[in-house]
């Protein structure tokens, strides 16, 4: 019996990783399409959002197999309880994702008008935090959840430093404020994705700590 559970924790495990993989990967796609106006890419990326929500179904139901099928003890229910938490703050990441995607189409053409070396910093850190807390999840790394955890301290600096120039620069062209607003509302998306991989690590330490 003890056998199959572990089976079903590892799958769990798995399927955890690819829906970060996933993920990560939409992100890295929404940037770049966005840095290249292609619109078709971002629409695929936006279409891409179902597998992750097929993706969360299927954690979730192995989450609730788990409870109503097995016997957990203790450590392993709090690794359940948190799995199906973190799932839900990675559904919102893949939301973000499709959401800058969504943007693409209004920004194709105007983006020269910003510089987007920030962007491509903010969305970097923020796919690491992303699967550096998934892998402390699966790799039981308290160390590494940590790390996450202060990390996002980088992100919001990285925030501000957007913010700022932007507002510099509606200041200087007010033409160009509606692109500039929409530029900060990325910058918004990517902020809030470092704050969900922060929750997925501390729904780790929850995991991890025996105590409870």
């Amino acid at each position: 019996m003890r056998s199959k559970f572990d089976n079903q924790l590892y799958e769990l495990n798995d399927k955890l990783v690819q829906m970060g993989q996933l993920i990560e990967k939409n992100i890295q796609e929404a940037i770049d399409a966005l840095v290249k106006g292609n619109v078709e890419k971002a629409k695929r990326i936006m279409a891409c959002d179902e597998e992750v929500d097929k993706l969360q179904r299927e954690i979730e139901n192995i989450c609730f197999g788990l409870l109503i099928q097995q016997q957990p003890v203790a450590k392993d229910l709090r690794a359940i309880t948190a799995a199906m938490k973190m799932v839900t703050d990675m559904e919102r990441i893949g939301d973000h994702a499709a959401d800058i995607s969504e943007m693409v189409e209004f920004l194709a053409g105007h983006t020269a008008q910003t510089n987007l070396d920030l962007i491509h910093q903010m969305a970097s850190e923020s796919t690491v935090m992303l699967i550096h807390s998934i892998d402390a999840f699966t790799g039981k790394n308290q160390t590494l959840a940590e790390d996450v955890i202060s990390h996002d301290d980088v992100v919001d600096a990285l925030f501000v430093q957007v913010k700022e120039e932007l507002i510099t620069l509606i200041a200087k062209d007010n033409d160009s404020g509606e692109v500039h607003l929409d530029m900060l509302m990325i910058a918004k998306y990517l902020e809030r994705i470092a704050d969900h991989a922060t929750n997925i690590a501390e729904w780790v330490l929850y995991a991890l700590d025996d105590r409870r």
